[in-house]
């Protein structure tokens, strides 16, 4: 790891767009781009394959700290497996937010998370980044939207993909995780007292990104 390299830790609850933008700022600065949500939507779909309970800790741990997961060119491989579309689904992102509540899930895969802190600097998003995985980052931003936005969102996504989803079950579903992420005991979903509000609410991807490189510009020229 490499303390000091800079890092931009983004959080935020599921279909803010946290994902997105992170994306796009860490190609706009030329860094390296974290995605933490989809470790865990890869343990996700292990369990489901492998038919292990969502709630089997002690196994969900051992799978995680050993978990033979490769980014490669844009395609997500777990050992053999293309598992690029599967972690996308929303069994995966379903399966994903249970076994996050897991300390045993969550310590496996910390250090995993921390080795992508590579120069010239890196973009974090997810539920603890600016909290447990990187509470040093210079610059730490909590991205959220309204829950009938975020639902919209993922109707949207999904219905673009010709997979079946109903806006009301969106709705309700992540009304659940919020409750799920924010109230669980470990690294519960929560904005850092020194983090940014960044409301996307009526905002386009392209003007919440250039919000965020506009606070990169003014936070690391100092």
């Amino acid at each position: 790891m490499h303390p000091d390299v800079p890092v931009i830790a983004i959080d935020g609850p599921s279909a803010s767009g946290k994902g997105t933008v992170a994306a796009r700022v860490a190609q706009q600065l030329a860094w390296h781009c974290l995605d933490s949500g989809s470790l865990y939507r890869i343990v996700a779909v292990a369990a489901l394959r492998d038919r292990v309970a969502l709630d089997d800790e002690s196994t969900l741990s051992a799978l995680a700290a050993e978990l033979p997961a490769v980014f490669d060119s844009g395609r997500v491989l777990l050992g053999t497996e293309d598992v690029t579309d599967a972690i996308r689904s929303e069994e995966a992102s379903s399966g994903a937010s249970r076994v996050a509540v897991l300390s045993g899930v969550r310590a496996g895969l910390l250090a995993r998370q921390r080795a992508y802190r590579q120069p010239p600097g890196l973009v974090a998003e997810g539920r603890d980044m600016g909290s447990v995985v990187f509470p040093d980052a210079p610059l730490k931003i909590f991205l959220t939207a309204s829950v009938e936005s975020r639902a919209e969102r993922r109707y949207n996504q999904l219905k673009e993909k010709g997979l079946p989803a109903t806006l009301a079950g969106l709705l309700q579903d992540l009304r659940d995780r919020d409750a799920r992420d924010s109230g669980r005991s470990v690294a519960p979903l929560q904005k850092c007292a020194d983090a940014l509000l960044l409301d996307t609410t009526g905002m386009t991807i392209d003007e919440s990104v250039e919000r965020v490189v506009q606070w990169a510009a003014e936070r690391f020229r100092r």
